[in-house]
């Protein structure tokens, strides 16, 4: 073991030196305290030397050197070759490089690096190469003067500025984003991208507490998140498997520090900060008066990195982003207040205007029509005098909650004391218009609305002009529905378009409406049957019911005119239940006259099948005291399609009360082969547009063979709609098809004719 020193100069030599330049000899004791004053100034600078030889191991070193390195004096190292094994691992071939640069060349040199201690922990040092004069060896090398300095106080010193540089450059960052900021969003996803950019950290969310949903949502995000949130805790509940950062950070309103994730409770998150190199992490509340509105949660790479001023600096950093977040909030109240009505909510007038303006532009461009409707609430002055303005508010309010739920509220607004505003988009043709227009009547005012222990019934009256028949832009199409709707009031009418033209054609279908409402009470519906036949022997084996509307005023309506209007109006739901029980009725009494008559099948409309007791509104109508009631139902193919599974119980229930069910119009739907065969039906109804063709077609001529094969291999019966002519029925005839119906047999007759009828073909 080599000598440790302080100094590299024995005494005597010294003494020999200075007599020799006849200088004062030093005494020894003199050397001593100059030695220990060189060790006491090694000690208070960190410092260490060591003396290497030619060949790299070390001949001397001071006494500062173990400890500096964390060695203990009996095991120091003594060779360059070993030193080399306390270095860095990823700093080993920078001092290598930098030595035999040094060596090369002969001249000083110094390079940084850090030393593993012993105990796990390392410093860094900043050492100094300096040739020693002398001779050197037959390899041409001399010795080496060593100086290594502990830096590590400075070098952390340097990282802190560092960091808080980073921190300080994040909110600089931020400061200025929030003073051109205007949106919640904005803030959000620019901030996150800022703490990556300016601040350097690995990752960086903003989340939104939503106590409604009992967690913290996260909306904005930059970094490497991948599937982070998949594995985050995010609820709010102060306990619970969900429980985590997010919401103690919330419901205590404090940051949360984590300058290890090793140390994180839910395993994880560590594993997912350690796959991301994240080793710290911050969360900090984002507190809105007083109140925790969510968390900026940073992440570093750097162990340790959050210390005291580096929390105090963020936790002012999510104090500037709160401040933001309020002034948005009351900027966007403000611009709120400024666009919509304060009793409804709904937009105004003014903000209105804005959005049909635009509106018209896209139709513009893309050559669609729409139609806006303004709505006048009917005597709404009587209940404001009569009732007071509290309850006339709370009655404006009531409406406009009941309108939104069938309007887009970006297409309705509040646009004078009692009047609303509705722009209806994609719309046909005016009667159309209409229908929509007097079923969102229905709608809106059908019911009474309970106010403040009144119930109110509200009726109302509408405007309305099209766009672009009454206006191309939004001040003609408003003025033009406000006419209308002065002229409706004047009138007495419930709705008028601008157009004359246009009112009068709505006029005659509304009161065609009212009209049909009056027809079932007064008993104007009757009954007309068309036989189906055998197409063998042509004998009749069934027999198709027909609404027909006899009006006292209009004379016979054709079904054209009026059953689109019961199916919209709902009419068609106590139409069709009368037509059920009046061929039921009319069957009994046939049957009572010793008339052979088959089976009556009667038609399903889309809303009587829908109900939810179908099958008991049939085994109402059908209940007239026979076993038989000799009632079959028709149904179309599409509508049975609609909701298979359902219909397929419906319609097995129905077959248990006898009654035989009839796919209609088979061929123009969407059946699928797999239902069809479960579908508890006797008969497919080919439709009469197939029948027709099917003589000058080929293509038609498979189709029907193709079906009429198709039903006989699932045990079903076929009759063909629509037959006109005898090569029709020859054809089906040959396809070896059930049964027909159509002109060329009869058409729809009164029950008399009907009577005649089946006695001749008795």
């Amino acid at each position: 073991m080599k000598k440790i020193t302080s100094v590299p100069v024995a005494g005597d030599a010294a003494t020999r030196t200075a007599k020799r330049r006849k200088e004062p000899a030093v005494s020894v004791s003199a050397l001593r305290e100059r030695e220990a004053g060189l060790r006491r100034a090694q000690v208070m600078a960190n410092l260490a030397h060591v003396i290497t030889s030619p060949d790299g191991s070390f001949e001397d070193w001071s006494e500062t050197l173990p400890n500096l390195i964390g060695s203990d004096p009996q095991e120091m190292v003594e060779s360059t070759r070993k030193w080399l094994a306390v270095i860095h691992p990823a700093d080993r071939e920078r001092f290598r490089d930098t030595a035999i640069a040094a060596r090369v060349a002969g001249t000083r040199a110094d390079v940084e690096y850090r030393i593993t201690r012993k105990d796990g922990t390392f410093v860094h040092v900043r050492q100094v190469m300096e040739p020693i004069p002398g001779e050197p060896d037959t390899r041409g090398r001399v010795r080496w003067f060593n100086t290594i300095q502990d830096v590590t106080a400075q070098k952390q010193a340097e990282e802190k500025i560092r960091r808080l540089n980073r921190v300080h450059a994040v909110m600089t960052g931020i400061n200025s984003l929030i003073v051109r900021v205007r949106d919640r969003q904005d803030l959000f996803n620019q901030s996150c991208g800022i703490a990556i950019r300016e601040g350097g950290f690995q990752m960086a969310w903003i989340g939104l507490a939503d106590r409604k949903g009992n967690c913290v949502k996260p909306v904005a995000w930059a970094g490497d998140v991948g599937s982070f949130f998949d594995v985050a805790r995010m609820g709010l509940g102060a306990s619970g498997p969900n429980y985590g950062i997010a919401g103690r950070v919330v419901n205590e309103l404090k940051p949360v520090v984590m300058l290890d994730v090793r140390a994180h409770p839910q395993a994880t998150i560590t594993k997912a900060c350690q796959a991301r190199g994240i080793n710290s992490f911050a969360a900090l509340p984002l507190i809105v008066g007083g109140k925790a509105e969510g968390v900026f949660a940073m992440y570093a790479s750097d162990a340790g990195f959050f210390d005291e001023n580096e929390v105090r600096l963020l936790q002012q950093l999510a104090a500037d982003v709160a401040f933001a977040i309020e002034h948005i909030e009351k900027v966007e109240h403000a611009e709120y207040l400024a666009a919509h009505d304060p009793l409804t909510g709904l937009a105004n007038r003014k903000a209105f205007y804005e959005r049909l303006e635009l509106q018209a532009d896209v139709a513009s461009e893309q050559g669609r029509r729409f139609a806006l409707v303004i709505i006048d609430i009917e005597r709404f002055k009587r209940i404001n005098d009569t009732l007071g303005r509290q309850l006339a508010d709370d009655l404006l309010r009531s409406i406009a909650d009941r309108i939104r739920v069938s309007v887009n509220e970006v297409r309705l607004a509040r646009v004078g004391g009692d009047h609303f505003a509705v722009v209806s988009l994609d719309v046909g043709t005016v009667e159309e218009i209409a229908r929509l227009n007097e079923q969102r009547l229905q709608e809106f005012f059908g019911s009474p609305f309970r106010v403040s222990g009144h119930e109110l019934r509200v009726s109302a009256r509408t405007g309305i002009a099209v766009f672009p028949d009454d206006g191309r832009d939004a001040d003609t199409l408003f003025r033009n529905a406000e006419a209308a709707l002065k002229k409706a009031k004047q009138s007495g009418e419930r709705t008028l378009f601008y157009e004359k033209r246009m009112s009068d054609r709505v006029a005659e279908k509304l009161t065609l409406e009212n009209k049909l409402r009056q027809a079932l009470a007064k008993n104007e519906f009757v009954l007309h049957y068309q036989p189906k036949v055998d197409t063998e022997n042509r004998r009749i084996v069934g027999l198709e019911a027909l609404i027909r509307w006899n009006s006292p005023e209009l004379g016979m309506v054709p079904p054209g005119k009026f059953i689109d209007i019961l199916e919209e109006t709902g009419l068609i739901l106590p139409v069709g239940m009368w037509a059920m029980r009046e061929a039921a009725t009319q069957y009994r009494l046939w049957s009572e006259q010793g008339l052979n008559v088959p089976r009556i099948a009667v038609n399903v409309s889309p809303l009587q099948l829908r109900q939810r007791n179908f099958v008991e509104l049939v085994a109402q109508a059908l209940s007239h005291g026979v076993k038989n009631s000799g009632i079959d139902l028709e149904i179309t193919e599409s509508l049975v399609m609609d909701d298979i599974e359902g219909n397929i119980v419906k319609l097995s229930a129905v077959r248990d009360l006898g009654v035989e069910v009839a796919i209609d119009d088979f061929g123009t739907g969407y059946s699928s082969l797999a239902y069809l065969a479960k579908l508890p039906v006797h008969f497919l109804k080919i439709d009469r547009s197939f029948v027709v063709a099917m003589t000058d077609d080929p293509n038609a001529m498979t189709l029907v063979s193709t079906m009429i094969t198709l039903a006989h291999s699932l045990g079903l019966k076929v009759t063909a709609e629509g037959v006109e002519t005898e090569e029709q029925a020859k054809g089906l005839r040959l396809l070896r098809c059930d049964e027909m119906q159509g002109y060329l047999v009869s058409k729809p007759i009164p029950q008399d004719q009907s009577v005649v009828l089946l006695r001749q073909s008795h």
